[in-house]
């Protein structure tokens, strides 16, 4: 024992004489500099996340907003809409962009090229775009009827006029904008595939649809399947495709539910144009519950 107190006091002078203090560290100051990091970001959280949540939850609370919404037409007509948009436009996306991940993965100098100018509609504003679409689409002095009519001396469709027509240009015009990020996110997929396994694959006599099949897939599947849900929650918010495009004509037939807040926004109905956002709930929790739960690993979701 008195080797030991001999031995830490010999410590201890050695660590006085190095001016090194023995008095264990304190955290405080570390907390102090912790929590002047992490306020800000809980302020912002709070007045711009918490806050508008929790006042438009506030200005959506009278059941009778929800009867007006049950009974007006436009409503039903943008549940399905939202339903189709979700379902055929964002998987026909995917479809295209899976397809077209594995042309650009290709290493030639003339798909790079190509790559470039494929990126740039994503890159680009989407007003003056959607807009531009627009006006192509008028059917009086747009370019495509214009087109039309000298090549056949037949007027064109009225585009924008017609609800499928228009809700179908809608479309196009979304899988044009957002295509180019989806692609990319798979091209990033494909990239982190060993070649090994296709070389292996080759050697074994394996067809490009063999190694799609049991290489590719199971590889991207799970990237796939995640941006897929990711997409369709960006897609439930976004309004920029249908309102700049068709502002929800003819008649209010091609409105989705951003879209339908929007015009209620501009009829002065606060209350229900809050209601639209609420009923939209149902469609983004279960999805955004889905997604966290492949992301972490769940067993059950794989």
């Amino acid at each position: 024992m008195s080797a030991v107190l001999a031995s830490s006091g010999a410590t201890g002078s050695t660590a006085a004489r190095r001016g090194v203090s023995s008095v264990p560290f304190r955290p405080a100051a570390w907390n102090i500099v912790g929590w002047m990091l992490v306020t800000p970001y809980v302020l912002v959280f709070l007045i711009f996340v918490l806050y508008p949540v929790g006042y438009g939850l506030y200005l959506a609370r009278d059941p009778q907003s929800y009867v007006k919404l049950w009974h007006d037409p436009a409503f039903f007509n943008a549940v399905f809409n939202t339903f189709l948009f979700l379902v055929v436009v964002v998987n026909l996306k995917f479809a295209l962009a899976l397809f077209l991940s594995g042309f650009f993965v290709h290493e030639r100098t003339w798909i790079r090229i190509l790559s470039v100018i494929f990126i740039l509609p994503y890159a680009v504003p989407s007003i003056p775009t959607i807009l531009s679409f627009r006006f192509m689409l008028n059917p009086e002095w747009g370019i495509i009827n214009s087109i039309i009519f000298k090549l056949t001396a037949a007027d064109g469709p009225n585009w924008l006029n017609d609800r499928w027509i228009a809700f179908s240009m809608a479309g196009v015009v979304h899988i044009w904008k957002s295509l180019p990020f989806w692609t990319l996110i798979l091209i990033t997929g494909r990239l982190a595939i060993s070649k090994d396994l296709y070389e292996a694959a080759s050697v074994d006599g394996a067809t490009g649809w063999q190694k799609f099949k049991f290489i590719t897939w199971p590889s991207l599947r799970t990237l796939y399947l995640t941006s897929v849900i990711l997409s369709m929650i960006f897609t439930l918010g976004d309004f920029n495709s249908v309102y700049l495009l068709t502002g929800g004509g003819p008649a209010d037939l091609t409105h989705v539910m951003a879209t339908l807040g929007i015009r209620y926004l501009r009829l002065d109905q606060l209350d229900m144009a809050m209601a639209t956002i609420v009923v939209a709930l149902p469609f983004v929790l279960p999805m955004a519950y889905f997604m966290v739960r492949r992301l972490s690993g769940d067993p059950d979701e794989k």
